[in-house]
């Protein structure tokens, strides 16, 4: 019979057990100005019906996606998802499928795992892609990661990776937080006035373990010199490319010009824009990678009868559990998220992705036309861009931001929640959901602000 102490007997215990007096001694590591001291202000229990009442007076609060015009972007991108994808992925085969341990009754979900890693792996040009990663900044630590795994023997420059100085700092705090624990060190790479990596200061990198970089750049500016990195870092260094897919239906694969690893957020093709998510990460490398990338990878092969036959292949989930021997801590995917791009990307097809790519640089480049024209607004970078471009506005971006939501507008992010020396530029987002008329009352509205900011037109 289980000995049935009280509960305080029970904590007592566990204290004992540790080595511990009292819970005061347990949290004593936590700062007292961060402890909660009092009752939580909880309401009283509530019924079911009241639960639900509440629940959609919550809601109800909430701004649509699409119901106002919408220029925010930065990493999550609003594209038209055909119907179908949301009709297809609801079937119970995918909604209640979990790892395929066993390949002899999960044939169907393998071979549209194996089907989305034959898609990834065309759109970005390389020989091997694995089953997704949680999103795309988890994606772009993990490149790093594998990056010394694979070069540090070899490094001038020991568990050393240089980042893009672009690089946001939402993604820059998982690189961070992964690179760490590793006692890996973070070095930055500069970038010119017009946006583009600076290829002398480039040099400084060759002979580390990885460079990343990002291909349209987080400003949305698409650097030609890019191909011109493997040449400069060399053989021994891998080149990490964070690509956001569509453009990948008019720019070149990063595969083609030398990338050793290509990462990226995949949200864009398949997803909705949320809050929060899903998201899904890509990750694509060449074989020097195949065997330290992280994550899981299926197979596909020939049965004792000679039919075809899948299977999760060269690495083991316990292989991920094994602490600080371990490949990689992520023994998991995002599958049904993944696989909704997997139904995009096949849906489309090359012509229908280069027609969604289109879309997206035309509509940036009118925006962009429009914007320029725009009274007390600056287009700041004179480039080619994709998806996205930084303006500057007159005053404060956070104090302009504001006002466009007050007149109905989201007008984009303000970059100075990204860098220090930005605090007067937006980046501007737009893709194949914004229309001209949204465009229009943008330039009207900053028109606006410019004339109430004492700009004369």
């Amino acid at each position: 019979m289980v000995d049935q102490l009280p509960n305080r007997g029970r904590e007592a215990e566990m204290l004992q057990e540790m080595g511990l007096q009292s819970m005061e001694d347990l949290f004593s590591d936590i700062p007292e100005n961060v402890r909660f001291k009092g009752e939580l202000p909880l309401p009283p229990p509530q019924s079911e019906e009241e639960i639900l009442s509440d629940a959609r007076r919550l809601l109800g609060s909430n701004t649509a996606m699409g119901s106002r015009p919408s220029f925010l972007g930065a990493g999550l991108y609003r594209n038209y998802v055909p119907a179908s994808v949301f009709q297809l992925v609801t079937r119970g085969e995918f909604l209640t499928a979990y790892t395929p341990y066993q390949p002899e009754v999960s044939q169907g979900m393998l071979q549209a795992m194996w089907e989305f890693q034959t898609l990834v792996s065309e759109l970005v040009g390389m020989p091997i892609a694995n089953l997704s990663l949680y999103d795309g900044s988890t994606a772009a630590a993990e490149a790093l990661t594998c990056a010394v795994r694979v070069h540090n023997r070899k490094a001038s420059q020991p568990d050393t990776v240089y980042v893009s100085a672009l690089t946001p700092p939402d993604k820059l705090s998982v690189m961070q937080n992964y690179c760490q624990g590793a006692e890996i060190n973070i070095r930055f790479l500069a970038h010119n006035d017009d946006g583009t990596l600076d290829l002398e200061a480039l040099k400084a990198a060759a002979g580390s373990c990885g460079v990343y970089l990002e291909q349209p750049n987080p400003l949305g500016v698409l650097d030609e010199g890019l191909t011109a990195v493997k040449e400069i870092i060399g053989s021994n260094t891998a080149l990490i490319v964070g690509v956001q897919p569509v453009s990948l239906g008019v720019v070149e694969a990063p595969g083609h010009y030398g990338a050793d690893i290509v990462v990226g957020e995949g949200q864009p093709l398949g997803s909705p824009v949320t809050g929060g998510g899903p998201l899904y990460g890509i990750f694509a490398c060449t074989k020097p990678y195949l065997r330290l990338m992280p994550g899981r990878i299926v197979g596909r092969s020939i049965d004792v009868d000679g039919k075809e036959a899948y299977c999760l292949t060269l690495s083991t989930r316990e292989q991920h559990i094994r602490r600080h021997r371990a490949t990689s801590n992520i023994c998991t995917n995002e599958t049904l998220i993944a696989l909704m791009g997997a139904m995009h990307m096949a849906l489309l097809g090359p012509d229908g992705l280069r027609d969604l790519a289109n879309r997206n640089m035309m509509a940036c480049q009118k925006a962009k036309e429009v914007l320029a024209k725009t009274p007390g607004v600056r287009v700041v970078h004179d480039a080619h861009h994709f998806n996205e471009f930084a303006i500057e506005v007159q005053g404060s971006a956070t104090e302009c931001l504001a006002y466009l939501d007050n007149n109905g507008i989201i007008g984009g992010l303000d970059l100075g929640r990204w860098y220090e020396d930005t605090t007067n530029q937006i980046l501007v987002t737009a893709t194949d959901q914004t229309t001209l008329r949204e465009i229009e009352a943008l330039s009207a509205q900053l028109a606006m602000w410019s004339s109430h900011s004492g700009v004369n037109a």
